[in-house]
């Protein structure tokens, strides 16, 4: 007579597999762990995305760590959105305690011990805790750069016209002044013939969004756009010793800018998604991206907006990236991204209110039905460090529903010292790469000459819808400099004055070739989010 299976049996082959796999950590059945029940995620199945949800203080950062640093152990990169500033620890091993080991030991992770993973420290701000990440404004594009500000839908689709001449004029947009100057042409007289030209540009609209960009300048938003921009092949590195590099973006200091971050992150997206080839199905993914606070990009998104969000993450799955989106409840991501979202890791979540019912048992509803646990009655009394867990197998079926006891991470739980973490970014050539901000002719500069005429003008420039003349000899390469609203003539005088050196063979024309493309008259080819193709 055959056995008969039973829940903890029937769940526990549910999570068997071959291949690679992250480990979880155990089955809870009736409030007691079953070490033989391993909930583990292939890792051929994480570039399906997921979703690790739950309320404040329920272990999402621990169950993000614990993913990251098994990911890196078996070689895949990782990009780590550190929002709260706590998941830098990761790069230092964790501190044996009675209470880790019996914690390992009930989850049947007898190979637990301390260790760290190889990290890179990256910062949206100049704050010196990682290498600088900036972008473009033609990289970035308008439409990431319409959510980051704000604008509304003819705000927006005016600034994406904006976006259009000057990438048909020859005009590199590199940093906030450069856009501000564009604009401020368009709606002088002598860019009068120009604003007709679009149509559908207004000269009221358009000073709407100028002034909106010199307020975000106003309050720093300069750091973030410039060269060198970041070049997101960075995030798919490896260690020599074959371990995937952790890149942990400490986004602490711009928490009061949840708009610009998330927009960030889409355009770190977008440019990977621009930038890899079709690799199909792999053993592993190229990398596995961790978007933290992900409610924040969906916050009064249009639905064009979310429709691209959707498509760039129904599409990154065949350049080998996996996206894993946190947040507090699954309905704080759109219908048609958590449908892309193959693995949950759902932590407690806790009802207090009428609300929190409702965000419950839309919840439960977004899992598969389970003959084992009652999830409107397990989901509020889950524990820190347990989860609902359900992934997609070696075969790509969801598995059951499980409840889980999640392993501890083997890297250290709390902040890494901050003298630890200013070593590793002053040793990092990475950090050091992208340490030295560089500001040289472009929009700016070249409409500046332009209105101004021959007579003050260093050089002639290009007309708009020309394409520039090649730049030779030697410049001088010089320091950004922060510019306030009504500076421009000031600082005419230091941009004409410090030049960037060595146009052709330095760094600054490697990065605006990555940016531009290598003829400057012909028109920047846009894609998702509006964002540039480069030509790398």
């Amino acid at each position: 007579m055959a056995e008969q299976s039973t829940p903890a049996a029937d769940i526990a082959k549910a999570y068997e597999n071959d291949g690679p796999s992250v480990d979880l950590g155990a089955v809870v059945l009736e409030g007691t762990a079953v070490p033989a029940a391993q909930v583990r995620l292939p890792l051929a199945m994480m570039n399906r995305h997921g979703l690790v949800a739950g309320a404040t203080g329920t272990g999402k950062t621990k169950t993000l760590q614990l993913m990251a640093e098994q990911l890196s152990a078996a070689g895949v990169p990782v990009l780590l959105a550190d929002v709260k500033g706590d998941l830098s620890g990761i790069a230092a091993p964790g501190e044996a305690s009675d209470r880790s080991t019996k914690r390992a030991t009930e989850v049947g992770a007898a190979d637990w011990k301390p260790a760290g993973a190889p990290v890179e420290f990256l910062t949206l701000g100049n704050d010196g805790k990682g290498a600088q990440l900036r972008a473009t404004m033609t990289s970035f594009g308008p439409v990431l750069l319409s959510k980051a500000l704000g604008l509304n839908d003819v705000q927006s689709s005016s600034l994406g016209l904006v976006f259009h001449w000057a990438d048909k004029a020859g005009l590199p947009l590199l940093d906030l002044k450069d856009l501000r100057s564009v604009i401020t042409y368009l709606t002088s007289d002598a860019g009068g013939p120009e604003l007709a030209a679009l149509g559908g540009l207004s000269k009221a609209t358009a000073g709407v969004i100028l002034r909106e960009l010199i307020a975000f300048a106003d309050q720093g938003g300069e750091m973030f756009f410039g060269e060198p921009e970041f070049d997101t092949a960075e995030l798919l590195r490896t260690s020599p010793d074959g371990m995937g590099i952790v890149s942990v973006l400490e986004l602490a200091g711009v928490q009061d800018k949840p708009a610009l971050f998330s927009t960030f992150l889409m355009w770190l997206l977008a440019d990977l998604h621009h930038d890899l080839p079709e690799v199909g199905d792999l053993d592993r993914p190229k990398l596995v991206f961790f978007f933290d606070e992900a409610h924040l990009l969906f916050n009064d998104a249009s639905k064009d907006f979310l429709d691209q969000i959707a498509q760039t993450v129904r599409l990154i799955r065949s350049k080998g990236v996996g996206v894993f989106f946190v947040t507090q409840v699954p309905t704080d991501v759109p219908p048609e991204v958590l449908a892309q979202l193959g693995n949950r890791v759902q932590h407690a979540l806790r009802v207090f209110t009428p609300q929190d019912a409702k965000a419950l048992s839309s919840t439960v509803s977004t899992f598969p039905k389970s003959k084992v646990y009652d999830l409107a009655e397990l989901l509020p009394s889950l524990g820190i460090g347990e989860a609902v867990v359900t992934v997609l197998s070696e075969t790509g079926a969801p598995t059951p529903v499980a409840w889980t006891r999640l392993r501890p991470p083997t890297s250290l739980m709390a902040q890494l010292d901050p003298a630890e973490q200013t070593k590793q970014v002053q040793a990092s050539t990475v950090a050091t790469k992208y340490a030295q901000v560089i500001d040289r002719e472009s929009a700016y500069e070249k409409l500046l000459a332009k209105t101004a005429g021959p007579a003050t003008a260093e050089a002639p420039a290009a007309a708009p819808g020309q394409a520039p003349a090649a730049e030779s000899g030697e410049q001088k390469e010089a320091p950004h400099r922060g510019r306030a609203k009504d500076d421009h003539d000031d600082d005419h005088e230091d941009g004409l004055a410090d030049k960037v050196t060595d146009v052709l063979g330095s760094s600054a024309f490697k990065s605006f070739a990555r940016n531009v493309g290598g003829t400057l008259g012909r028109e920047i080819t846009r894609s998702l989010f509006g964002t540039a193709r480069k030509r790398r």
